[in-house]
């Protein structure tokens, strides 16, 4: 009988409620790992966590274990890791990004500074580190190789591509190393610690590096197309930080092959100043009709479609349904 697990419909009504239950407990001990008797890191560390989140990663994690003893050993431990890490990353990409809000709720470099965000994001770093050293070698060795993708991720971003270099893949490449490699982490750890079928942790790792990019493309649209009260980020955030996304790839390659009036009119605005919330609101409404905010979500679609192909090498049964509706869900939340 299907069932609802939170922002996945239709699965399995026994495999949702013991995922529901599991996220419980992972709610409580995402709290206690970073519980410290200092006064000001017991505030700044919890700020991200209590304004909510999806929990797309603990989930992976649980569903992957699902393939086999999800009660194993380590397999709580790698899902409250995978989301100390992500929640990690959140507190540096906002200071890189100048993001003011995160969640609905002011981002924590706009409450204490750039420093107290990136100290923060690295005291939870370290509380990450310590249960991957818990969990096993294995997971350190895992970890670390997420943890260098991931910052080598960010300043591939920030630095941009190479004169020589694809624009369109470099940021794929971007995209696989900032939000794939912490999801195909969560798939490898889930079925590895569970036991899960031979191969399917192999699956599952190559599974999260396909979902992750599918995943980043959605959230390109959802970027343009969601507003502040319920995405709790300011619409078009990445245009103002200059922050490359599929569409304005799309756009500016667009403007140079064809050079037709209204396609250069858009480039220069991505160009411009656009500090004024008036400028960025202008340029987010004329993206949104744009052509190229469609080819956007043609493609996460697409990428998408290519990483249940790879779900497929999994026994069939609820979970591989349920990892199915899973990505669809990753995705079409863009609609």
């Amino acid at each position: 009988m299907p069932s609802t697990l939170p922002g996945v419909p239709d699965i399995d009504e026994q495999l949702a409620n013991s995922i529901v239950e599991r996220l419980g407990v992972i709610e409580e001990r995402l709290r206690e790992s970073v519980a410290t008797s200092d006064d000001m890191v017991r505030w700044t560390s919890r700020h991200l966590m209590d304004a909510g989140g999806k929990r797309v990663r603990p989930m992976l994690v649980l569903l992957a274990a699902s393939l086999g003893d999800v009660d194993a050993d380590g397999v709580l431990d790698a899902a409250v890791l995978v989301e100390l890490t992500h929640l990690a990353s959140l507190y540096h990409d906002d200071v890189m990004d100048s993001a003011p809000t995160r969640r609905g709720t002011d981002s924590a470099h706009a409450l204490w500074g750039n420093n107290v965000a990136i100290l923060t994001g690295d005291f939870l770093f370290a509380r990450a580190s310590a249960l991957s050293a818990r969990i096993g070698t294995e997971a350190v060795r895992l970890h670390s190789e997420t943890f260098e993708r991931l910052c080598l991720g960010q300043l591939h971003e920030t630095v941009g591509p190479k004169e020589d270099e694809d624009p369109f893949a470099h940021y794929i490449s971007v995209l696989a190393d900032k939000t794939a490699s912490l999801l195909s982490l969560a798939g490898s750890l889930g079925a590895s610690l569970a036991g899960g079928p031979a191969g399917s942790a192999d699956v599952m790792r190559r599974y999260g590096e396909k979902v992750g990019v599918a995943f980043q493309l959605a959230d390109d649209v959802l970027d343009l197309e969601s507003d502040a009260a319920t995405s709790g980020k300011t619409p078009g955030i990445d245009l103002r930080e200059g922050v490359p996304t599929m569409t304005t790839l799309l756009v500016r390659r667009r403007a140079a092959a064809q050079q037709d009036r209204d396609s250069l009119d858009l480039v220069s605005r991505l160009d411009s100043d656009l500090s004024s919330d008036a400028a960025l609101a202008e340029l987010v409404e004329l993206l949104r009709a744009d052509p190229a905010l469609e080819e956007t979500r043609v493609l996460a679609m697409r990428t998408a479609d290519e990483a249940v192909e790879i779900l497929e090498e999994l026994p069939e049964g609820d979970v591989r349904s349920a990892l199915t509706a899973f990505t669809r869900t990753l995705v079409e939340r863009a609609r």
